[in-house]
């Protein structure tokens, strides 16, 4: 008798389950549906009014154009990160340390420190020139503005391209922008996906 309840309830277990299982499914498909994630970054796609910047800045500086979209995509989400300053100190959408784009050899940047930059400075494409960072004023307004798309894309080009992307050695241009394997493993599967999209 008492085996013939284990039975019994080990049915009722059984078929507890397929019900719980099914509500389970519906929970995780209404999530999804009210993801508030914008459906070109669930999809890995581009936002195609980004694409001509890429190309542009890419065919400027040698590199692929890929590779600033992989960049763009990781550092800021296509810019939808906000602010769009890391707890670093990394500015804009393709995140660029002040120093780095202003040049290291600004006197307020020493050492591995980053300099309290002046504003007017940090934009003024003859300081940067001056001090040989790599700032760009892609858009000719000017200035060479880490919060500017277009400023900051050539910007990017033009620090992998000095590092490495133009010559083909992409990895080491990637490692030189954020010292990191991780990042260099993250940034080189978007170029994979990117390039696929391409094809």
């Amino acid at each position: 008798m008492a085996k013939k309840r284990r039975k019994l309830k080990k049915r009722a277990y059984g078929c507890l389950a397929v019900p719980f299982l099914f509500a389970a499914v519906l929970l995780l498909a209404v999530f999804s549906m009210t993801d508030k994630t914008p459906k070109f970054l669930q999809s890995k796609s581009i936002p195609e009014e980004y694409i001509p910047i890429y190309k542009a800045a890419a065919s400027e500086y040698g590199i692929q154009w890929e590779l600033l979209a992989a960049h763009h995509r990781v550092e800021t989400k296509f810019s939808t990160m906000d602010p769009m300053i890391s707890p670093v100190g990394a500015e804009g959408p393709m995140q660029f340390m002040p120093c780095t784009f202003v040049g290291w050899e600004h006197p307020t940047c020493s050492g591995l420190g980053e300099g309290d930059i002046p504003e007017a400075e940090k934009t003024d494409p003859n300081v940067i020139a001056t001090y040989g960072g790599y700032g760009v004023d892609a858009n000719g307004d000017g200035k060479a503005d880490p919060f500017n798309l277009e400023d900051a894309v050539y910007s990017a080009a033009h620090y992998l391209s000095e590092n490495g992307a133009a010559d083909g050695d992409v990895e080491r241009a990637i490692f030189a922008y954020n010292k990191s394997d991780q990042y260099v493993t993250d940034i080189l599967y978007y170029v994979d996906e990117y390039t696929k999209q391409e094809q």
